[in-house]
């Protein structure tokens, strides 16, 4: 099993900026991606953007230019750099993982709301 926990969610301004990050646990040397993943209010969850083992990244269009994705695998721990945040950023915000053979894992998801 891989355990996600998020943090660095919170209130900002439209313009500003967050860094959310994603420590992992358990299982984790054979992840072979992971990601970050939204849920607006009302909405479906979406992608953010993801990133593999090798540094290879994905980001939805929505967010290209703005957000960076990137993994720290000496502290476990996926983070999500956020600038130029709009309003439409707003939503609960989950770190998600890949394994072969055992499937995603999910954290409990992180809020965060942009002001305008």
């Amino acid at each position: 099993q891989v355990h996600l926990v998020e943090s660095g969610g919170g209130l900002v301004q439209a313009g500003g900026s967050l860094r959310l990050s994603c420590a992992a646990s358990g299982s984790i040397s054979s992840i072979t991606a992971m990601g970050w993943y939204r849920q607006p209010p009302g909405k479906p969850r979406e992608l953010v953007a993801t990133i593999t083992s090798g540094g290879n990244t994905v980001y939805a269009d929505s967010v290209k230019g703005r957000f960076t994705i990137s993994r720290d695998n000496a502290k476990n721990t996926l983070y999500l750099q956020m600038k130029s945040l709009r309003p439409e950023d707003t939503a609960v915000y989950f770190c998600q993982s890949y394994t072969l053979g055992l499937g995603d894992y999910w954290g409990q998801g992180t809020q965060v709301t942009v002001s305008s």
